[in-house]
């Protein structure tokens, strides 16, 4: 199959050149074994995580309840991404996602910055994840004297081997994790609403606006605080782009897409926004700190038996989806880069069960790294990772835009149709949202800390893109001659 369709060719065969869009070469050989309820779960995965589940108590501890505001803000913009590329996949399903959209509106250089910024992301991720899954882990007795490295790579296997079996396990899984933590969020919020309702007693206070009144208000601090915050709630939305890649492996992506796209945008409001409202309702802000889950802080004081536990249990839920979202996700996107030349080929391999197993293996290489950063210095491989991660995230969601704008210049010019399902209001949506991304990065380094010394990486991520691009373009333009004279 050919890697492009060009529009000499296109228009050599009778048709106008908008009715025949872009081929992906990386999008031949998947199965089509997603189905309606695994794309609705995957979206609601991307959309929860830890940062919710157990980042939200720090940064309620240190914004208070305008949290609540930096959440639907940040919801916001990533909905605005996530139903940028859900255009993308209406217009053209695949599994290379945003890289192969790239490719076709960038050039291969653009789909090789797309492709390896992910990468970053989801390979430090990965990192990231199985560090807190050992962590988590390591909560229960029966676990506490097994080494952290061990746990980090009995995690790293399991859902390694689910990935690599088949797209129907990687489903089964994302399905499974999705419900709990949906389940426990419910939970949660339908027992805070009757605490609120029945003004039941929370560590001696009575739940209600007078919690937030009686401690400072929306903004204790001020608005500066909450602006801080910002940089970490972007990262809590990270993934929410993951149904846009598993698009490429279900059968009626018309059908599937927008519905379980638009539904982001209200299990945002109900679940970030409307847990951290009831969090602030139910204690002071001042009751919560970034050591313990904020869920877990008001069912400790409520005297819940057993509550900490579950919700330990839910958190290494949320690791371990991340983690299996990362190896679906770049396994796909490296097979649709392997195949243009721009990643190492047997990143392009498949399996038997049509599972992309060469760029799988090679995140979960550096996942193997990670436990190596385990057993080297266990107290600090989560932090030293995951503000790497953070660089990742914003050229994916940069990018994801960027090639959004293009379309839409593309549609202007008649060369493209857009479909029905559409980015509202563009290109003024793209355009502020790349701003709001802009501004993210410079509050991480205005912030500074962590935050600053991860900005000033980016220089340095630069040149490796530019050295990585100068050492592949000869092949990559090799096999676009291929392609060519095929």
């Amino acid at each position: 199959m050919s890697d492009r369709t060009t529009a000499a060719e296109t228009l050599a065969a009778g048709a106008p050149a908008k009715s025949s869009p872009h081929v992906d070469a990386g999008d031949a050989g998947y199965s089509k074994d997603l189905k309606s309820r695994h794309i609705n779960m995957i979206a609601i995965g991307g959309a929860i995580g830890t940062g919710l589940f157990l980042g939200a108590g720090g940064r309620l501890a240190g914004a208070g309840p305008s949290l609540a505001i930096a959440y639907a803000v940040c919801g916001v913009f990533a909905f605005f991404v996530v139903r940028a590329l859900g255009e993308l996949v209406l217009y053209r399903p695949s599994s290379g996602a945003f890289v192969s959209y790239a490719r076709e509106f960038m050039g291969e250089k653009g789909a090789f910055a797309a492709g390896w910024l992910y990468f970053l992301n989801w390979s430090t991720t990965a990192v990231a994840d199985i560090t807190a899954a050992a962590t988590y882990a390591h909560f229960w007795a029966m676990f506490s004297d097994i080494p952290q490295w061990v746990l980090a790579l009995i995690a790293l296997a399991v859902v390694l081997t689910a990935n690599l079996i088949s797209v129907k396990y990687f489903g089964e899984m994302e399905f499974w994790f999705a419900i709990i933590k949906v389940a426990a969020l419910v939970a949660f919020m339908l027992i805070g609403i009757f605490l609120v309702v029945t003004q039941h007693l929370v560590d001696g206070h009575t739940p209600g606006f007078s919690t937030i009144t009686d401690s400072g208000g929306i903004f204790p601090a001020g608005m500066l605080p909450m602006l801080l915050v910002i940089q970490g709630v972007v990262f809590a939305y990270a993934s929410v782009e993951l149904c846009g890649v598993a698009a490429g492996e279900t059968e009626s992506p018309e059908k599937i897409m927008p519905k379980a796209i638009n539904s982001i945008m209200w299990r945002v409001g109900l679940f970030y926004v409307g847990s951290v409202v009831l969090l602030a309702l139910l204690l002071p802000y001042t009751a919560y700190s970034d050591g313990q889950s904020p869920f877990v802080t008001v069912m400790d004081k409520l005297g819940v038996p057993g509550a900490a536990g579950v919700m330990n249990l839910v958190v290494l839920t949320a690791a371990l989806s991340s983690l299996n979202s990362g190896l679906y996700s770049t396994g796909r996107i490296l097979r649709s880069m392997a195949l243009s030349g721009s990643a190492p080929r047997f990143t392009g391999r498949m399996n038997k069960g049509q599972v992309p197993y060469g760029g799988i293996l090679l995140t979960a290489g550096f996942g193997v790294l990670g436990v190596a950063l385990n057993y080297r210095v266990p107290g600090q491989a989560f932090e030293i990772v995951l503000n790497f991660a953070s660089i990742g995230i914003l050229g994916t969601w940069g990018m994801i835009m960027l090639c959004s704008l293009l379309f839409w210049h593309r549609a202007q010019d008649g060369r493209v149709t857009r479909p029905a399902y559409r980015l509202p209001w563009a290109p003024y949506t793209q355009i502020l949202t790349l701003l709001f991304l802009a501004g993210v990065v410079f509050l991480m380094w205005w912030g500074g800390g962590v935050g600053r010394t991860t900005v000033m990486f980016l220089p340095l991520i630069a040149a490796a893109l530019v050295g990585g691009w100068y050492l592949v373009r000869g092949r990559v333009n090799s096999l676009a001659r291929e392609r060519q004279d095929a």
